[in-house]
């Protein structure tokens, strides 16, 4: 049904589905709850949405707090992201590290991101459409995130397109996290 890459994250998977092409254009399966079950991924799914954004927007880093933390799946269906996690579980090996991603409705991959990683994305092409599908409600009371350029991320800009909620995140080193890695 797909492949799954593991990432330098722990937990953390690209994953890239079959794309069925013909003449009438393309077929892509995202999620198939028995294999991903079979793999050990997360496949309780609570809400899904998608959000659309411009060229050289960035959004991040975001995450919900526990006991409303989420496992989150991501993909593009149209254009071009730079998607970036970051390891936020206190005692992970890889605390404060990142891993980078290319998605893209070209490649119609996607990406599995676990409980106690910090999402975000930066826009390449004209548009991009984003697509979430997270394993609790979204809760307003839960919704956290950490500055996005207080971790070495190599962003491709300095003054990106930012939420005025996402340039007061406090930074990487000042967040107190809750989450633990196991």
């Amino acid at each position: 049904m797909f492949s799954l890459k593991p990432s330098k994250l722990a937990g953390c998977f690209e994953l890239q589905p079959i794309v069925f092409e013909d003449v009438r254009g393309r077929f892509v399966k995202v999620f198939h709850e028995q294999a991903f079950a079979a793999q050990g991924l997360e496949t309780g799914f609570a809400e899904e949405y998608y959000s659309v954004s411009h060229k050289n927007v960035l959004r991040g880093m975001h995450f919900q707090l526990p006991p409303m933390d989420h496992v989150k799946i991501v993909y593009c269906v149209e254009g071009e992201v730079m998607d970036v996690v970051v390891d936020l579980r206190a005692g992970s090996p890889t605390y404060g590290h990142f891993d980078l991603f290319e998605l893209s409705a070209t490649k119609a991959n996607s990406l599995y991101i676990p409980k106690g990683l910090a999402h975000g994305f930066y826009v390449r092409s004209a548009l991009a459409i984003m697509v979430y599908k997270v394993s609790t409600i979204y809760s307003a009371a839960h919704d956290a995130g950490v500055l996005w350029n207080s971790v070495e991320i190599p962003w491709p800009i300095t003054e990106p397109v930012i939420s005025e909620r996402d340039a007061a995140f406090p930074r990487l080193n000042e967040f107190v996290s809750p989450f633990s890695y196991t």
